[in-house]
């Protein structure tokens, strides 16, 4: 056998035990008359000795010319270590090497496979297959096997099944691009990829199913971000006979497993918001509720004061900055040139020093008084030494900025602490948005999601203040799942897809599957899926995804490793009946 133990095994109780191990080389140091070498397997670090002493003249010069990454197999004694190392969990023995095999050689790798690393990351991504064997990414690829078997033990005390649906189905518009295959025996016909098993996680619950999830790869050709992959994975889960509040029932007690099994932290509370309330209070329907900082609208105390560039905003809004007056003018200058770049796209910002004596000091003093700063205070919930930070403009826009800065300054001041976490319902989304480039509504969710209870005539009246029987779960100002109550049957369906632009044609092409298999009694029925990717990079304590997957795309959606998408060749073009028209 190439191994009696791993590299982490080896405590002081198995001294004087003869063992064999298997490994890559992580260090060698050569003092000429001894030689030290870490042995490194996914388990931890064993130091090897060869001392001139005891070990072998041919075998000493062997061990002298180990280099990084070398697989070796060597059998020897445990013996206790003179120097020990309480730094590493084998750190009080070695190993006395009576036996070195090189499995095989290596090359000088082309950056050091140490926790601090000095590769950069797009080097550090084409040579994946090293960098998995630094800890960093070893340990994140564990920890999302144990969120993963964690998601799979309570969905199945659940009752749920797991059920594997296609990857090869038919394009239908669901918001972002389709990433589509070529059908060699159907000329000129393509499937797509799906960007979720929303149709047959329905249909499974027409089927009698009951209970459904999946872990499942799902494809989006959309720009990418450091949190966003053109393939990702969801816990993508279906329930029939349920209401809204049975889902978050059940999905509320996923998250709170997951957090005291991986966590080790109990949560109590799942506070819930409406959606409206989170653009108003927040900026955006994903706060973080680990912190306040809650925006303050001063239209009524901050127009009609002949501050045209307030006057003239559709939304005039602040934030308090805790402890920001003591910031310098240059630092508060930081900050106005910070919300202007175009990342965040403020044309300026107006301050509010709060003073300890209770005055106030602001960059329009020209315009307000004290009273009316004092108003401002009040609306933003500032204190003495605080800084009311103000941005003015249209709503969406304006909300948005103020959302951005909330964010920086919050990461400024340490209040994003990765080891707390503070999940959030977010409730009541529209179900429609209005889209200026195609001059009509889509669906916010997709076109499966129910309207609330009673407001389907809306669509015909007033399309835009429906809201949709739909939830998102945020947690620590991150989107982790989301979900909604579907449409079950043949008429609502038909109506929301009108609503959406389908003619009926159009609709019996697309979706007539679906509408098809509601004539044959399908349950109410709802669900919700999570993003897994994101939900183990928070429990992990991170926000970007990348260290989380086993072999991450860049930001351009290319595998620099293995070179993809490339081009293929003239003969399977002409197999898949394709001619390119490449425009240069």
């Amino acid at each position: 056998m190439y191994r009696s133990n791993n590299c982490g095994e080896l405590r002081s109780s198995h001294i004087n035990n003869e063992v064999t191990l298997s490994g890559w080389v992580q260090k060698v140091r050569d003092k000429g008359f001894m030689v030290w070498v870490d042995l490194r397997d996914r388990y931890g670090i064993t130091q090897l000795i060869f001392d001139e002493e005891r070990t072998p003249k041919a075998m000493m010069e062997q061990a002298q010319k180990l280099g990084r990454e070398f697989v070796i197999q060597v059998k020897g004694t445990v013996i206790e270590r003179a120097s020990k190392n309480p730094k590493i969990a084998t750190g009080d023995i070695e190993i006395l090497v009576s036996e070195l095999t090189i499995l095989n050689s290596a090359i000088l790798p082309p950056f050091t496979i140490e926790d601090e690393t000095d590769g950069g990351e797009e080097l550090r991504m084409k040579y994946r297959y090293l960098d998995i064997r630094r800890n960093p990414v070893k340990n994140s690829l564990i920890f999302r096997h144990k969120v993963t078997q964690e998601v799979r033990n309570y969905l199945s005390n659940q009752d749920f099944i797991e059920v594997e649906t296609p990857y090869l189905i038919k394009s239908t518009p669901e918001g972002a691009r389709d990433f589509v295959v070529p059908s060699r025996m159907n000329e000129g016909q393509f499937y797509a990829l799906p960007q979720s098993p929303q149709t047959f996680k329905q249909l499974l619950m027409v089927g009698g199913m009951d209970k459904y999830f999946q872990i499942v790869k799902c494809f989006r050709d959309e720009d990418l971000r450091a949190d966003r992959q053109p393939e990702f994975t969801q816990i993508d889960c279906e329930m029939a006979f349920v209401e809204q509040e049975d889902i978050l029932n059940v999905f509320e007690g996923l998250t709170r497993h997951l957090l005291k099994e991986v966590n080790g932290v109990e949560i109590e509370e799942f506070p819930r918001m409406l959606y409206d309330d989170a653009m108003r209070l927040y900026g955006n329907d994903k706060p973080d509720i680990r912190f306040g900082m809650q925006f303050g609208e001063l239209n009524a105390v901050a127009q009609h004061k002949d501050f045209k560039v307030f006057n003239d905003a559709e939304l005039v809004v602040g934030i308090a900055i805790p402890g920001g007056n003591s910031y310098t003018r240059k630092e508060i200058d930081k900050l106005i040139d910070w919300v202007k770049r175009p990342q965040v796209g403020a044309l300026g910002m107006v301050y509010s020093r709060c003073n300890d004596d209770g005055t106030y000091k602001s960059s329009v003093d020209k315009f307000y008084n004290q009273d009316d700063l004092a108003k401002w205070a009040e609306v933003t919930q500032a204190k003495a030494g605080d800084l009311i930070c103000v941005l003015s403009g249209p709503t969406d826009k304006v909300r948005a900025q103020l959302s951005a800065l909330r964010m920086e300054m919050a990461e400024r001041l340490g209040l994003r602490d990765p080891k707390v976490f503070a999940p959030l319902w977010v409730m009541d989304f529209p179900l429609l948005e209005w889209d200026e480039d195609t001059k009509r509504y889509h669906a916010m969710h997709h076109p499966f999601t129910s309207p609330k209870p009673g407001q389907i005539e809306l669509l015909d009246t007033n399309p835009g203040e429906v809201k949709a029987n739909a939830y998102d779960l945020v947690l620590n100002g991150n989107e982790i799942g989301g979900g909604s109550i579907r449409i079950h049957d043949k008429a609502t369906q038909a109506i929301m897809l009108k609503h959406l632009g389908f003619s009926d044609e159009e609709a019996k092409a697309q979706f007539g599957f679906l509408m098809d298999a509601f004539e044959y009694g399908a349950p109410p029925h709802g669900g919700l899926a999570f993003g897994l990717d994101r939900l183990v990079a928070i429990l992990g304590g991170q926000e970007t995804i990348r260290d989380f997957i086993a072999f991450p795309k860049n930001n351009s959606g290319r595998d620099v490793m293995i070179d993809a998408p490339s081009k293929i060749d003239d003969l399977q073009l002409e197999e898949l009946s394709l001619k390119l028209n490449i425009k240069s």
